[in-house]
Order: C-alpha cells, then structure tokens, then sequence
C-alpha cells in the first residue's frame, strides 16, 4: 500500500513542529495556514504549502493543530472548509483542545461525510515537539487510526489509542488539570522551602532526586530557579483546559474540590495581566502572597 499523503491546517508553534516531523521523515506533507507566511518555514523541511484549504481535500489523512473550537468548526465545516468539497480525506486527525460539544459537531459532520474523525491531543511543547518526544492518547473509529497511526509515531515517542468517540479529549483534559496542579504545589513547596532559608536550586534538587521527583518536575525547574518564564504554555491556555475539566466533572458528578481551587490561582495569575508568559508564573504569585521577594539563582537544574 502506497503511504498515505497527509494534509496539514495550522502551523503554529506547536503545528509547525509536529508537521516538520512528518515531513522530515519523509511525508508527503502539504500544509495551509490562515496566514499563508507562517507555513512557509515548512518548506525547509520538505512539506508543500497548499494556497486554501481545498488543496486539502484529496489527501488521505488531514491534520488539525488550531487554536480553538470556533477556528476547528471554521475550517472543517465553514463554506471553504475541508468538508466542503466533492472530495474528503479518509481520515481527519484533530490535535487542537477544544470543547467536548465542538467535537462531536466535528466527528458527526465527518462520519456524514464517510471521514473518520480522530481525536488525538498531545502532551508536550513545542520544542518537545520538534524533539520527538510528544505523548498522544488517540479515540476515534478504528480503521482511522489504523490508517494513522504509521503517521502518529513519526510525530510522538508515545501513541495511546483509547477506544471510540471522545475519550482521548477527557483524557488530555484530565492529564493538564494534573499539570496546573502539580506547578501550583511546586509553587506552594519551593516557596515554603526559601522562606524558610533554603534557595530553590538546592530544594529543588532534593525533590528531583527524591521518589516524588519526575520528568515534570524536572522539566521545570529551571524555570523555578531562574525565574525565566519563556512561554511553553500560557496562564490563558492552562485556564480554558481548567474550564473544560469543571465543566466535565459537573456533566460526570465528580467532586475535584483541589482542581477547583487550582482552577481559582489560575486565574488569579491571567488576572495579572501576564498572560503572554509562562504558566509557571504561578510561583510569582505564590512568593507575593507569602511577602517574599524571588530573585534569579541563575544557576542551577538543565532541563
């Protein structure tokens, strides 16, 4: 069997690094932005750039990476949408976050269609990215993710498929309200620690080398140290997957009394005005409201 030609709609950061991945291997890739300008880089790594959506439609699979509901319903079901046309892929493959009700509109436009539509949400950025070390939870017909799946262990060290329908937007949603919570206790911790006199390289290397020590941890302690607050994700994204979560433990009955208040320090810190920083400007917050004044280590954990 011929390998399948792929479409590509967003290149953001994030799209743009997981695209350059398919590409690099090999991939037929023809990508489309809203702003034509930001595909281009792609053409280094040996993707085309299609001039509309419609170059799109005959591909056998298309990936989504937008940067929400409204922009994923735009350009799947919008008048010059990818399902708009005589001819659509075999397989949609959705990376974007958005809202459970966005994406079922999205699945049953596809399945109308004769598209089978994928859910696969990613964890990781943009650098982790473009190293090959994204982590994907899959749902979605079957025979889709058959047909997808050579592509989505080019782009990721880890593919996890979970069944039908839209289990894997609960399970990405549910992985970021661990990744909000987690920053806020680190926060919480590393502040209690320097207070009380001890700098946070040397805390923080306690706890990573501690059974409670993990690649996040790890991951983000430089920024912790350094104070270097380089977007990898910001307050505002971290905020609507909190929305998200609340909005699915009430549907689903569960009480997530942590996850609430987390969800309350989140928006505390967007209310700062920061928003085009760091999610981990949680410690920021955490240091002022305890009277302490943070200054950089500028030494320290390499992530």
């Amino acid at each position: 069997m011929a390998a399948p030609k792929v479409g590509w709609i967003g290149t953001g950061r994030m799209g743009t690094a997981m695209a350059g991945r398919l590409a690099r291997a090999g991939t037929d890739v023809t990508a489309w932005n809203r702003t034509l300008a930001k595909a281009e880089p792609l053409r280094e790594d040996g993707a085309a750039v299609a001039a509309s959506i419609a170059d799109l439609r005959g591909k056998d699979v298309v990936f989504t990476m937008v940067s929400s509901s409204a922009a994923l319903e735009d350009v799947l079901l919008g008048a010059d949408g990818l399902l708009a046309g005589d001819r659509v892929p075999r397989a949609v493959v959705d990376s974007s976050t958005v809202s459970p009700e966005s994406s079922a509109r999205v699945r049953a436009a596809c399945a109308e269609r004769g598209a089978g539509f994928l859910a696969a949400p990613v964890s990781g950025n943009a650098g982790v990215a473009a190293a090959g070390g994204l982590s994907l939870v899959v749902s979605g017909p079957r025979d889709a993710y058959d047909l997808a799946a050579p592509l989505l262990e080019r782009i990721g060290r880890s593919v996890t498929y979970v069944g039908d329908g839209d289990s894997a937007r609960l399970v990405k949603i549910a992985h970021n309200l661990m990744l909000g919570i987690v920053t806020q206790a680190m926060a919480e911790i590393t502040v209690l620690a320097e207070k009380g006199g001890v700098s946070r390289r040397a805390f923080l290397e306690f706890l990573n080398g501690s059974v409670l020590g993990s690649e996040f941890t790890r991951y983000k302690s430089p920024a912790f140290v350094n104070l270097d607050y380089t977007p990898t994700f910001t307050p505002v994204l971290l905020r609507k997957d909190f929305d998200l979560g609340l909005d699915e433990a009430r549907r689903l009955g569960v009480p997530v009394p942590v996850t609430a208040l987390t969800a309350q320090l989140v928006q505390a810190s967007v209310g700062t005005g920061r928003v085009d920083e760091d999610f981990a400007i949680l410690l920021d917050l955490q240091a002022a409201a305890s009277g302490l004044d943070l200054e950089p280590e500028d030494t320290g954990p390499d992530d």
